[in-house]
């Protein structure tokens, strides 16, 4: 083999370089199809997400609705509270430049200018709120740098209008340090009102995304926790605005990408509240509970109600629940401890205790038994009651059951510790004026031959509800309590026992298992008072927009609903502007069901009603003013010297709640009790009508008594001077 022969070429394999186009031509497709993918069919996606990175909204606040009473007063506005604030891209380039302004606003302001900022300071910034005392003003701005410099943090809130001037005065020698204004909400009147206006708190996270949805901000925006604030939060709240920016990467407004909402002004609220005859209502309830504390050298009286309402219209004229608390401390947040202290009083300070509370209505209740016990002809103006200081009743269980001495026991008379021998012999009215509880038993539960049949539980809860217990008012306040008034279904529900004789005995004059809201008290009154027509109670007067001209708007309050609206709905009456509403008339609404009996079975037919015969009222009524004119009605002392013809019906109710039990006061045969009073004037045409609530208060007319007479005089002293002043109508 020769050795300088030419070598072979080698072979070339055309697998190869097909391998190398397939890859390349895959390689292609796939970039190909994902530019496709990302610019055809997900162009939307990822334009919207280009868009996000550069769109920012900015929420306006709305300004909330003032709130008024019925004269004008303020009850709660929007105050200007200033704010120190620095925007780190603001601040100058040169370091000490920054400390300088540091060092002369830390002077200012009282707030530490802060050491060398670390990774530990700011990690420490972060757990502190905004204007809470702790980190320096270097930590803070440092933190707001990593996180938006172009937008403002907040330094030191709530400062004097002299400190915001100073900073404005010396904005241009402090780039970057501005004043911001917040508004915060002010209430004049303070505890005097709180309980009726309510106050303002953060949005709970649970209601975060229900409040996001209508445009709300959490962790800067508030809405009401109590009171009207609460109740009626979307007229008062109003509407944000809205601004769509173009920001850049340092969060930098650039322009306005959309054309601003403007924000809508919450409305204004006028309520039925008189501050004047309020103040007053509350000056006589804390007088009458200090004087009888002093009395006694200990704080026997805890507590009280007083409400005064129109009967003819149904408006709320004071309500005062008192111990109140100062919703002024919760105009910026609010104090874990002040609210931890409240919460756990005993005295329930956070509720309305007026609609919020039930308690035993004692004697004030015998309007209920006396309307159904002369409509239902258990008793007429001309009969005559034996009226001992006690009685022996045969209590029962059931219909069979013999009397023996084990089942017998005595039931007595108010006045029975005065004299033992009672009343006597007294008529229908008398037994009204004297408040005779053994009157009051026989026409509730019938004794022997004398009154065979009394009106019976199952009638008494007709009437009772005709009178406007045993259900919500409905007023615009959320909170409401129904009471109870029992029959043997729920006694034996809730207890396992029967119904007996003794049990009808007591709830006729209100006692045993009867509760009711002292707004429910004042609403059974009312109706007497206003010959049977119950009117809507209602604590707002009227809403008007920003330029003062009233809004139409209709309130539903059933407590699945609870709303505002401005066109009537099934079940909704009108609040604004203002109209009374009559909730029903007992004589002229059937709402009574007839009763018939069967031998010894007596039931009522509840689909047949019908009406209270309007001499039945009449008959009430009579009883009601002769409780003043009588030298010895309850109400005499009071009244009998009163200008103005004045009616009404004392209480005075046993108890034995948790706090009673707690004080060892639950000792059988002497029950602490509750003091009520239900007043109403003038007696033909009645323009006011009043109940006091003193707990633990003791007897009806010695203690609510001078209550009420205090609040009527003031209503009516007022009434004058609004006269003498030009108005026609006394401002009510």
């Amino acid at each position: 083999m020769s050795t300088g022969s030419i070598p072979r070429p080698a072979r070339f394999e055309t697998w190869r370089l097909a391998t190398i186009y397939i890859v390349v031509i895959l390689s292609f497709t796939g970039l190909l199809m994902r530019l496709v993918n990302l610019q055809v069919f997900e162009e939307s996606t990822w334009t919207a997400q280009a868009v996000d990175n550069y769109t920012f909204e900015v929420n306006v606040p709305a300004p909330r609705g003032i709130i008024y009473d019925r004269n004008g007063f303020i009850l709660a506005r929007n105050l200007a509270s200033y704010n120190i604030v620095i925007t780190p891209a603001s601040l100058p380039d040169d370091a000490s430049d920054i400390q300088s302004i540091y060092r002369e606003l830390s002077d200012l302001i009282d707030v530490p200018v802060g050491g060398v900022v670390t990774d530990a300071s700011l990690e420490e910034a972060k757990l502190f709120a905004a204007c809470v005392p702790g980190p320096g003003i270097a930590q803070l701005v440092a933190l707001q740098d990593t996180l938006a410099p172009y937008s403002p943090v907040k330094i030191k809130c709530n400062v004097s209008e002299d400190i915001a001037r100073v900073v404005e005065e010396n904005s241009v020698d402090w780039p970057g340090v501005s004043v911001d204004i917040e508004p915060i909400r002010d209430y004049p009147t303070g505890s005097l009102t709180a309980s009726v206006v309510g106050f303002l708190g953060p949005i709970p996270a649970l209601f975060e995304e229900e409040y996001r949805a209508k445009g709300f901000v959490p962790n800067r925006d508030k809405i009401g926790y109590a009171g009207v604030e609460d109740s009626l939060q979307d007229i008062l709240a109003g509407r944000n605005g809205l601004r769509v920016v173009q920001i850049d990467v340092a969060g930098q407004e650039l322009r306005n990408l959309e054309p601003p909402r403007p924000t809508v002004p919450g409305q204004n609220l006028y309520l039925t509240i008189d501050t004047r005859l309020q103040a007053a209502a509350e000056a006589s309830l804390v007088q009458e509970i200090n004087f009888w504390n002093t009395y006694f050298g200990t704080v026997r009286i805890s507590s009280g109600v007083v409400i005064a309402m129109n009967p003819k219209t149904g408006e709320i004229l004071a309500m005062v629940s008192y111990p109140s608390f100062e919703n002024n401390r919760f105009a910026r947040l609010i104090p874990a401890y002040y609210y931890e202290q409240l919460s756990q009083d005993s005295r329930n300070l956070l509720l309305n205790n007026a609609i919020a509370a039930e308690f035993p209505p004692g004697s004030v209740f015998k309007l209920s038994t006396a309307t159904g016990a002369f409509n239902e002809k258990v008793v007429d103006l001309s009969t005559i009651v034996q009226a001992p200081g006690q009685l022996l009743l045969c209590e029962k269980f059931n219909p069979n059951d013999t009397c023996t001495d084990s089942n017998t026991r005595p039931f007595v008379d108010w006045i029975f510790e005065q004299n033992p021998e009672g009343f006597g012999q007294i008529d229908f009215q008398h037994c009204i004026a004297y408040s005779s509880n053994v009157c009051f038993y026989k026409l509730g539960g019938g004794f022997e031959d004398e009154i065979k049949q009394g009106l019976g539980i199952e009638r008494l809860q007709q009437y009772a509800r005709a009178l406007g217990y045993d259900r919500r008012s409905g007023i615009q306040l959320k909170g409401e309590v129904d009471g109870l008034i029992p029959d043997p279904q729920w006694k034996r529900i809730n207890t396992g026992e029967n119904w007996s004789t003794g049990d009808t005995y007591i709830a006729s004059v209100g006692q045993g298992y009867v509760l009711a809201t002292p707004l429910q008290i004042l609403m059974s009154g009312a109706t007497i008072a206003n010959r049977g027509k119950l009117m809507q109670p209602t604590i707002v007067r009227e809403v008007t927009d920003g330029e003062g001209n009233p809004v139409e708007l209709w309130f539903n309050s059933d407590p699945e609903l609870f709303t505002v609206s401005q066109e009537q709905t099934p079940g909704s009456y009108q609040i604004s502007p203002f109209t009374p509403n009559l909730k029903w008339d007992i004589t002229v609404t059937p709402m009574i069901a007839n009763y018939s009996c069967d031998g010894s079975v007596c039931s009522l037919d509840e689909d047949t009603l019908k009406i209270v015969d309007p001499a039945t009222v009449e008959a009430v009524r009579g009883g009601t003013r002769l409780s003043v004119t009588d030298s010895r009605g309850t109400l005499n002392e009071l009244f009998s010297s009163f200008p103005i013809a004045v009616a009404g019906k004392t209480g005075t109710a046993e108890y034995c709640d948790d706090v009673a039990r707690k004080a060892n006061r639950c000792n059988f045969g002497a029950w602490p009790t509750h003091s009520w009073t239900l007043a109403y004037a003038p007696y033909e045409d009645p323009e006011i009508i009043v109940i006091a609530f003193a707990y633990n208060g003791g007897e009806g007319a010695s203690v609510a008594g001078p209550i009420v007479e205090r609040v009527i005089k003031a209503y009516f002293e007022l009434k004058a001077i609004d006269i003498s002043q030009g108005s026609p109508t006394g401002g009510q």
